[in-house]
């Protein structure tokens, strides 16, 4: 089964990046309000599937299954194609690192997709969430699914808008859009469906159990659980973590995925140029993304 090598994706990556930072600003801001109610999706489905589950009685599989469902989200953007903030922080610094891209247009790339995430997982959370009485509310009867739903999303909201501090949301933010830019990373590398959802599935199921904090995400849990009244939770919590979620979210994609392959695979390589490609069976050639480069060397060869 054909795969891309890792110098071979930091090659596709850079070309990703710089498609995504010469979208129109509708398309950017259509496509972040898709990712933006994906990723949604997938924190209500995760809220819902282990809304029944005890911690004190299931212990560490509450948030193993968590993980496990909320991958979904991030499927749902890389195949169905979407423009999803996080990822973006990996994929255009690494376009201006290779001078393919201005920091002009990572500006105007990350500000628009921003904006269109938040609307998605507004939307989500208000009518397909609340709405529609899936989370329940802090009316919902005893013992009702509702009840079970909003204590669930209660307790992981809580932890992210009350129990953390600055700080930790700022690390746990690294740590988590390190491991989703890996994900994205390493579906680049699958040429294939199911390849992509297995690179997808791990890195995103981790970041998860390990109650790292996500900026898009909760973008979804936060105003959710305001909505459904969760007690002492209002929007001076949701804003400071968002705005420390964002920070740690860029350094983790910026500095550990984007910086990082860069210096591995790219440096010193001129923007257009790629390496040699390579699958499974050893067979090489050119990636169809370096055309220009094949180019050239035709040129030199006569």
């Amino acid at each position: 089964m054909p795969y891309k090598t890792p110098d071979q994706i930091a090659v596709a990556a850079v070309v990703a990046g710089e498609k995504k930072a010469m979208l129109s600003p509708d398309k950017m801001l259509v496509g972040g309000f898709l990712a933006g109610a994906y990723i949604a999706f997938g924190g209500l489905l995760a809220v819902v599937v282990t809304s029944g589950l005890d911690p004190q009685q299931w212990g560490g599989l509450v948030t193993l299954v968590n993980g496990a469902v909320f991958s979904l989200g991030l499927m749902l953007v890389v195949i169905g194609g979407a423009e999803l903030l996080t990822g973006n922080m990996a994929l255009i610094p690494l376009a201006v690192l290779q001078k393919r891209v201005s920091l002009g247009r990572l500006s105007i790339s990350l500000g628009m997709v921003l904006v269109g995430n938040l609307l998605g997982s507004l939307f989500v959370a208000y009518f397909l969430a609340l709405k529609t009485g899936v989370i329940g509310t802090h009316l919902s009867p005893e013992g009702s699914s509702g009840a079970s739903t909003f204590t669930r999303l209660t307790a992981v909201s809580e932890g992210k808008a009350i129990t953390e501090t600055d700080w930790q949301i700022f690390l746990r933010a690294v740590g988590c859009n390190w491991l989703v830019c890996l994900a994205v990373w390493l579906a680049m590398a699958a040429d294939d469906i199911g390849g992509k959802i297995l690179a997808i599935f791990f890195p995103i199921m981790a970041f998860v159990a390990l109650g790292f904090d996500h900026v898009v995400a909760n973008m979804f849990f936060l105003p959710a659980a305001m909505w459904a009244g969760a007690p002492g939770i209002g929007w001076s919590d949701i804003l400071d973590n968002w705005v420390f979620a964002f920070l740690g979210n860029f350094v983790g994609a910026g500095v550990f995925v984007a910086t990082f392959y860069w210096w591995l695979y790219l440096r010193g390589m001129p923007g257009t140029a790629a390496p040699a490609a390579s699958d499974a069976s050893g067979t090489t050639g050119a990636p169809a993304s370096n055309g220009r480069t094949r180019e050239a060397s035709a040129t030199r060869a006569h």
